[in-house]
């Protein structure tokens, strides 16, 4: 169960790592911000390749190394999977150095080529986008809450048949692995952990709803849908975790109220289902952005160019704009968001709440 759980996530991060530079805004190019005209450059479509072939084929090779000395079953357990963590940080770690390589590389193309100068850069507004966002009402994340809340009083109600022993920790299989003496406080750390992840995805769902809708003004139609797709179903991706995680932590807890509740094959199974769940939500997740603003056929508008604002992003991955009220804004290299780490609001919702959770485990 446990190599198959690695083998599993390995397929999922080749998948992820292979398609990314065609999952991202049309205009975004490893980073750099293309005019919508030479989006479609030959060299460009070139340096997406062979990142992708690249990724592809040494990932494959190594997972099918890692297949077959797994089939021997000459090392062990441990051994396999230190292993097969080691491979799948590898695999992130030539993605990201391929990336970096690229990301020189385009810059150095648009600086030759003078991509961008000589034209008038343009930003737009529509004030109207706002009444199409579809993103989930702050209420909704209380529903996973009021679950939590429920299973806090059932678990007060249940004090004294719980085992001296409660568990801390759980292992791959389902079965916990560390544990620490029980007390009014620790039988609801797991629970109190849990609420302190609610309200972050709450917070973040919020922070997310209030950040600008940026529009591109040579494919304002095309931006649109990108953006309102985004919002939509990063809301409904953000909400579905929200009530993954609860369930899994209600089962959890559940199971250690009542020991032996499910037989050892349920309990094992429970979180392959839950990573299960959460990798294909997020393939969809990932392909429905990814592909929104490939559906209409754009035809560029001479002498404009969207507003460059490359000086704000560093590498191409992280954004620094004080001029920027948005606390999160789209992705340049994945999708989904990522932090403007030029507003502190930011790390206080990020941040604030694994402090918080670090504080709660230390003190249980």
């Amino acid at each position: 169960m446990l190599i198959s759980v690695f083998l599993i996530l390995m397929l999922f991060i080749i998948a992820i790592q292979t398609a990314l530079p065609y999952l991202v805004k049309r205009t975004v190019v490893f980073g750099v911000t293309i005019p919508d005209q030479y989006i479609t450059n030959f060299t460009l479509s070139s340096y997406k390749r062979r990142y992708s072939r690249t990724v592809f084929f040494l990932s494959v090779i190594a997972m099918l190394i890692y297949t077959f000395w797994v089939l021997k079953g000459e090392a062990s357990e441990e051994i396999l999977v230190l292993t097969g963590l080691a491979i799948q940080f590898g695999v992130i770690v030539i993605s990201m150095s391929l990336y970096f390589y690229f990301h020189a590389k385009t810059i150095q193309l648009k600086k030759s080529k003078k991509w961008g100068e000589n034209v008038k850069q343009v930003r737009i507004t529509d004030l109207a986008v706002r009444s199409q966002d579809e993103m989930l009402p702050w209420y909704i994340y209380i529903i996973p809450m009021v679950v939590t809340l429920g299973v806090i009083g059932y678990t007060l109600i249940q004090y004294k048949h719980l085992p001296q022993q409660i568990p801390m920790h759980w292992g791959p299989d389902g079965k916990p692995d560390s544990f620490t003496e029980k007390n009014p406080f620790s039988v609801h750390i797991l629970s109190l952990i849990l609420l302190v992840m609610q309200f972050m995805f709450l917070g973040i769902n919020e922070m997310t709803k209030k950040s600008g809708i940026k529009l591109s003004a040579t494919s304002t139609d095309a931006s649109r849908i990108r953006q309102l797709t985004l919002r939509k179903y990063s809301s409904w991706f953000l909400f579905i975790v929200s009530i993954l995680i609860s369930m899994l932590f209600a089962f959890l807890q559940l199971t250690t109220i009542h020991t032996g509740l499910m037989s050892d094959a349920y309990v094992m199974s429970i979180p392959f289902i839950f990573l299960i769940l959460i990798l294909i939500g997020t393939v969809i997740f990932s392909v429905k952005v990814g592909k929104s603003d490939n559906q209409l056929n754009i035809s560029p508008i001479e002498g404009i160019v969207d507003l460059d604002d490359d000086q704000y992003w560093k590498g191409g991955l992280f954004y620094f704009n004080k001029n920027d009220p948005s606390i999160f804004v789209e992705k340049r290299f994945g999708v989904g968001w990522t932090m403007n780490f030029a507003n502190p609001i930011g790390y206080l919702c990020i941040f604030g709440p694994i402090i918080l959770i670090l504080v709660l485990t230390f003190f249980a």
